[in-house]
Parts: structure tokens; C-alpha cells; sequence
């Protein structure tokens, strides 16, 4: 039987990370040192996170679609898109930005999604394969997930600058509201999700 913690009665709580002894008399256990509920694995985890994933996939749609900025000066008004942003940086020169918008606001959040639609289906199908791989795999899922905040950061910055001038002005779009609540939602998903998970059923094969 291999050691695991949770072989050993051993329960980790997720608000204070204490590591406290399970007792099977006990229904509800609790942590000794801040009172919250002790569990061997997130209760729910992969349904709330197949529940965030799912609405994310769905936000990213109008996100891409739907212009995130909308300019306005005397001669002209302009609404774009994060593709279309990207392309116009791209065409006037800021190619360096054009790069970093493109890889932080479309690249990104699709491989978010990708990446934890595939560490959820292969826990839920309990796979032995390659768990190593896929535990590296979620720890850079949630690493970058912060990056993808980096487009929202860039317009807050133009709205800033723009406002600055005369006859001028910069909102942002609805679709930036969609953007924001992709990375809110991937963020949450990957929170809720469990990678020890991916452990149990090499543990359970070898007890």
C-alpha cells in the first residue's frame, strides 16, 4: 500500500494548510486551528469546475467577437475588437505589444480552457496516464492564468492616456466585461479543481 497522506488519515486544510489526523468517529471534522471543515478532496471540486470551465468557453465567444474598446474624437469613432487591436498595433508598427496582447488575451485563455478541460476529463475518467506531466501541466495552468489580466491592463492604460487629451475619448467595450469574467471564471475553475486527483488512481492500483 503506498504512503499517502490520505492512507494515513492525514487531512490538510485548505483555508490555513495545518495537516491535522482524521478520526472516523468524528462526521465533520474541523481544524484545530482556524474551525474549517477538514476533507480528503475538495467536496464538488471537479462539478464547480467543469461548471466554470463550461461558462467560460461560453464568454469567450462574445469576448473575441464583441469590440473591447470604442475610441472617439471629432473626426472619427472607432470600436475594436482583441483581434482587431491586435492587428492594428501590429500594422502601425508596435509589434512588440501586438505580440503580447495576441499571446495574453487570445492564446491563453484557449489554452487555459484546453488545459483544464483535459486534467477534468482525465480525472473523472480516474487515467493513470502520464500523471506527472499532467500535474506539471496544472501548475503552469495556474501560474499564467494571471497573465491573461495583461489586455485588461493595456486598455485601463489607454483609457488613461486618451482621457488626457483634448476632443478625445477612449470607454471600454462590452466585450471587456466578457473578457474579464473569462479570466474571473478560469481563475475559479482552476482554484476549485483538485490535482490530487490526478494521484488516486495510481494510489488505489498499488493498495
Amino acid at each position: 500500500m503506498t504512503a499517502t497522506a490520505a492512507a494515513q488519515g492525514l487531512l490538510r486544510c485548505e483555508e490555513c494548510g495545518l495537516l491535522s489526523k482524521g478520526d472516523e468517529r468524528v462526521m465533520h471534522p474541523a481544524c484545530s486551528r482556524c474551525g474549517a471543515n477538514l476533507h480528503a478532496r475538495k467536496p464538488g471540486g471537479i462539478t464547480l469546475s467543469w461548471a466554470f470551465l463550461v461558462a467560460a468557453a461560453i464568454l469567450y465567444i462574445p469576448a473575441n467577437l464583441l469590440p473591447v474598446l470604442e475610441t472617439g474624437s471629432l473626426f472619427e469613432s472607432k470600436s475594436d475588437t482583441i483581434l482587431s487591436g491586435v492587428v492594428h498595433l501590429w500594422h502601425t508598427g508596435s509589434w512588440l505589444l501586438a505580440v503580447v496582447v495576441f499571446v495574453a488575451s487570445i492564446v491563453i485563455p484557449a489554452a487555459k480552457l484546453c488545459s483544464l478541460s483535459f486534467l477534468l476529463f482525465s480525472a473523472q475518467r480516474r487515467s493513470t496516464w502520464r500523471p506527472e506531466q499532467r500535474a506539471k501541466l496544472y501548475r503552469a495552468t495556474h501560474y499564467i492564468g494571471r497573465w491573461s489580466m495583461v489586455d485588461i491592463y493595456v486598455g485601463a492604460t489607454l483609457v488613461a492616456l486618451v482621457q488626457l487629451k483634448a476632443f478625445a475619448s477612449i470607454v471600454p467595450g462590452p466585450g471587456a466585461v466578457y473578457f474579464a469574467a473569462v479570466v474571473i471564471l478560469t481563475m475559479f475553475a482552476s482554484q476549485s479543481f483538485d490535482p490530487r486527483l490526478t494521484w488516486d488512481p495510481l494510489d488505489q492500483r498499488h493498495e
